[in-house]
């Protein structure tokens, strides 16, 4: 392991796992800061807002300033903002999401006949009427984006299922694939959070639990890769990977372990 100056860090999982840090986090986090790194922390989770993950960590004991934490409600905001800064927007989704796409000036619908996107996210109210209503709409000719692709939660205790399962009940009824997926391992998740560092895709490291989502996006975007086994990944299934994370280390400690 060689010392970066830029450390992209998901979040549940690599960090912390329900309400705790997980074990050399905030000591970590720490010396990397002391020798002089720069972190920003990301989830693909739309549960909560960028305001309750940045209290969290803080209260966690990990220190973070306004704009160091980005999350697929933030970047959902961003793309439709580029790409349809007009569009009549059906959501599926919690409030969290919801509020962070009204700050953005993203107009949202309820009437499905009205609806030039639909947006697809982890909803635990997710209805029979949530899916007629996206079948109505995409019928009609709207638009059909997500925010993540994941299939389950890390929690304490397990896993729970999270926005992959709404998206293919949408797909299902539809005919139709989603056309996009902004968050992890989209480009649009690393460019938020490139930018936020001011540096290249070269000089960062991407770092998390997940194959399928933080290194596959490290990969495409020309970071380095360090997989953590803290979360839903084991060693066994790295040994099957076609495509193998630059390190794997058994938590954030390893992190200094540096040449």
């Amino acid at each position: 392991m060689r010392f970066f100056r830029d450390y992209i860090f998901d979040l549940d999982g690599t960090v912390y796992l329900g309400e705790r840090a997980l074990p050399g986090a905030v000591e970590t986090i720490a010396e990397l800061r002391r020798r002089g790194a720069r972190c920003v922390f990301l989830s693909n989770k739309p549960i909560e807002s960028v305001a309750n993950y940045e209290a969290k960590l803080n209260r966690l004991g990990i220190p973070v300033e306004p704009g160091d934490v980005l999350n697929s409600s933030v970047v959902m905001a961003r793309y439709l903002r580029r790409v349809a800064p007009n569009a009549r927007v059906y959501l599926i989704g919690e409030e969290p999401l919801a509020e962070e796409l009204v700050r953005a000036g993203i107009r949202l619908v309820t009437d499905p006949l009205e609806t030039d996107y639909v947006v697809v996210s982890w909803d635990r109210q997710f209805t029979y009427r949530k899916l007629d209503d996206a079948l109505q709409a995409i019928l009609r000719g709207a638009r059909f984006v997500a925010t993540h692709p994941d299939r389950v939660c890390p929690v304490e205790g397990g896993v729970v299922a999270d926005a992959a399962g709404m998206i293919a009940a949408v797909e299902a009824v539809t005919g139709k694939k989603c056309e996009e997926i902004v968050g992890k391992p989209s480009h649009w998740t690393v460019e938020v959070a490139l930018e936020r560092l001011g540096v290249p895709a070269s000089d960062a490291i991407m770092v998390g639990d997940r194959l399928e989502t933080d290194m596959r996006m490290g990969r495409a975007a020309g970071t380095a890769t360090g997989l953590v086994l803290t979360g839903v990944t084991t060693r066994e299934m790295v040994a099957e990977a076609a495509d193998k994370p630059d390190y794997v280390l058994e938590g954030l400690r390893d992190l200094l372990a540096f040449e």
